[in-house]
């Protein structure tokens, strides 16, 4: 399993074609651009809030270990993650082997 790796201003944002490729690998995340940076986001639905909420501080614990640190929106039934460099303001390997670490979390 790959790991992040620290991440500084100056690490390449992925090329086009490597969002091609790594989007493959993550089907369900789709990429936004939200005030000209691209990220990746995924919604994920639960049966009731408890449930949302328990998804979601495994989502922050992940995040704590892996040092990258993603927007998580709760809401009832509902858990919506967004995962960017903020250091390079767009997508980093980073982002998309935390995005399939988030995936996991359903097993």
């Amino acid at each position: 399993m790959q790991v992040c790796e620290a991440c500084q201003a100056d690490a390449p944002k992925v090329s086009d074609e490597e969002l091609k490729e790594l989007l493959a690998q993550i089907p369900d995340w789709i990429p936004q651009v939200r005030d000209n940076v691209m990220m990746l986001e995924r919604e994920y639905k639960f049966k009731n809030f408890k449930l949302a909420w328990a998804f979601s501080n495994k989502v922050a614990e992940l995040a704590e270990e892996e040092f990258h640190h993603p927007s998580i929106l709760l809401e009832w039934g509902k858990v919506t993650i967004t995962w960017w460099t903020h250091a390079i303001g767009g997508l980093h390997k980073n982002d998309f082997i935390c995005a399939a670490k988030t995936d996991q979390l359903l097993d």
